[in-house]
């Protein structure tokens, strides 16, 4: 299956790696991964084209016919300019609109202001991912409940699973033994390396230690993998975009999602 955007053909390189179905029905592919069925962005419709006069409801129906079970619903656009379509009818219809930039790289400068306190190495060790589970749900921008905690700790154990297959890396930044900051760097051998769940613990911030770790992370992807472009996914309102900005990372497409919350 081809796709116009790079941010959706890297999440779907890393879910099938991960044990994700894909369906193609023609104007849309339907996405699943049976392991983790409360995870939004593994339980999705990508349909080919922007929104036109009537497809807010008719997509939606489609979703729930392919997921009958879902409490949510996702439906991601395979285009790169973020142009929903017709947006006010997405919006009348109760969902909400999600751009994502898009981010390459085929080299990085060293970080502005480098951490060099830290220690920087790959997880390894019960321990380790047990801090890295703990740190997701410190970085929680949802509710932290009991089906959060089980969404959280399936991907853990799918992002694991990618590192022991050898599609995947897990770095993280250490004071001592505790986990201050982590990421993941995935690939399949084509030469592009997508990088996973950015995240540092809010009092671990503010010390250049993140920087420092996706700058690590990008010469392991560059001189170990021998990748020759590096993605990255970032929330365009959240500050941490101007730090892949200064590693050298530009902005290349706009990644354009449209959900329902779960009630």
């Amino acid at each position: 299956m081809d796709f116009t955007s790079l941010g959706y053909r890297t999440d779907l390189m890393l879910l099938q790696l991960s044990g994700s179905v894909l369906t193609d029905q023609g104007d849309y592919v339907v996405v699943r991964t049976p392991a983790n069925p409360s995870f939004w962005w593994g339980n999705y419709l990508l349909f080919r084209t922007a929104f036109g006069p009537g497809d807010a409801a008719a997509r939606e129906e489609i979703f729930h016919r392919e997921f009958p079970d879902a409490k949510h619903l996702a439906l991601g656009v395979d285009t790169i300019d973020g142009v929903v379509g017709s947006e006010d009818e997405v919006k009348a219809q109760g969902l909400e609109v999600d751009r994502s930039t898009v981010m390459t790289a085929r080299e990085v400068r060293g970080p502005a202001r480098p951490n060099e306190t830290s220690q920087y190495r790959q997880l390894s060790s019960d321990d380790d991912w047990e801090q890295s589970f703990a740190v997701s749900l410190e970085c929680a921008t949802m509710t932290v409940d009991e089906e959060y905690r089980v969404f959280s700790r399936r991907r853990m154990e799918a992002e694991r699973q990618l590192c022991e297959s050898g599609h995947a890396r897990w770095f993280g930044a250490f004071d001592g033994d505790r986990l201050q900051a982590s990421l993941g760097l995935a690939w399949d051998g084509s030469g592009v390396a997508r990088f996973q769940n950015v995240q540092t613990r809010p009092a671990d911030r503010n010390q250049g230690i993140a920087g420092t770790l996706v700058h690590r992370a990008s010469r392991y992807g560059f001189d170990e993998l021998a990748a020759h472009t590096l993605v990255m996914v970032a929330d365009p309102g959240y500050l941490a975009i101007r730090i892949y900005r200064a590693l050298g990372f530009d902005d290349n497409e706009v990644q354009l999602a449209v959900f329902r919350r779960p009630a």
